[in-house]
């Protein structure tokens, strides 16, 4: 019987291994940390960086938290879909990109490098950060295998306040990503959006208040719509969640996204071109019970769950749903 620490002992990509819920080696969803990308789906890859943040600082220690929140995913079939993940998707945890943050301007190529290595492969590339910054280098590396991007972006910041050559910003980077076209931003759409910018960059901006006013379905149905046949890559920063459901994070705002709605969002992104994701801004320090951590966690399952199901997943709702 497997038992004990399977993210160090597995030798299989599908591998099942008992163990304590509170104990044993962390990895995302107790997957096998490998590096070896044959044969592999999707690999989980952690980005600690955090210094392109503008207020609270502790992003770094995100993806730390995010594979220590996700160990109860690990041990049931995913819910509302009621099938086992590693039936339909061979998933591994890359461990952690490694970055010199004293020389930063080395980060996003570094980035970029690591994230364009998992792509090659033929592997989707799931990333979790680390500040939002780091999602200009991944856009790039996506940008370079798939083409321009329908990005859709959960967040309470559009970042696209006003940019200069070389700056490292977790503010600014989006606008940037449209200006070099690796954005298409006549696809691409915000969500959860409560923040004043004076150019949405041909963006569609669905304000939080809007959100709460039409509901979640609308919201889904203008985003599909966007995309349509896109590759779509997903950049969630968990600021997109209201502080009361995700107070771990460098610039919480009010009035944001429940949990619940942000989980519909994923599942209703079924069927579009999935290409890649970012989770971000996961700051444990200001965390709270981890329950910022444990919505990243299940954000990002969910991300898989939607994959699993366009490789053929088949389960059985148990409920209403």
């Amino acid at each position: 019987m497997r038992e004990g620490d399977g993210a160090f002992r597995a030798r299989g990509n599908a591998e099942h291994w008992t163990e304590m819920t509170y104990g044993g080696a962390l990895s995302f969803l107790r997957r096998r940390y490998s590096r070896d990308l044959d044969g592999v789906d999707v690999a989980v890859m952690g980005f600690p960086y955090d210094a392109s943040v503008t207020y609270r600082p502790g992003c770094r220690l995100g993806p730390r938290a995010i594979r220590a929140a996700s160990v109860q995913l690990a041990e049931l079939k995913a819910f509302p879909w009621g099938f086992d993940l590693l039936e339909s998707l061979a998933i591994v945890d890359r461990g952690d990109a490694l970055l010199d943050p004293h020389h930063p301007e080395t980060v996003a190529p570094a980035i970029e490098a690591a994230a364009a290595e998992v792509i090659a492969s033929g592997a989707r590339l799931l990333s979790l950060g680390g500040d939002h910054f780091i999602a200009w280098p991944l856009l790039r590396a996506h940008a370079a295998k798939y083409g321009p991007l329908a990005l859709v972006q959960v967040d309470a910041h559009g970042d696209l306040w006003p940019d200069d050559p070389g700056r490292i910003d977790h503010g600014t980077m989006m606008g940037r990503a449209i200006r070099e076209g690796i954005v298409d931003a006549s696809r691409s759409t915000q969500v959860g959006i409560r923040t004043y910018h004076d150019d949405a960059m041909g963006l569609e901006i669905l304000t939080a208040p809007w959100i709460h006013r039409h509901g979640i379905a609308a919201a889904i149905e203008v985003v599909r719509s966007r995309a349509g046949s896109a590759p779509v890559y997903l950049s969630f920063d968990i600021d997109g969640l209201d502080p009361a459901f995700a107070p771990g994070t460098g610039t919480p705002v009010p009035g944001g996204l429940a949990s619940w709605q942000a989980l519909e969002l994923v599942r209703g992104l079924a069927g579009l071109s999935l290409v890649g994701m970012d989770l971000v801004e996961v700051s444990p320090p200001f965390d709270h019970a981890e329950i910022t951590a444990l919505a990243a966690a299940h954000l990002a399952h969910d991300w898989l769950c939607v994959l699993a199901a366009a490789a053929g997943a088949a389960g059985q709702a148990v409920g209403r749903l």
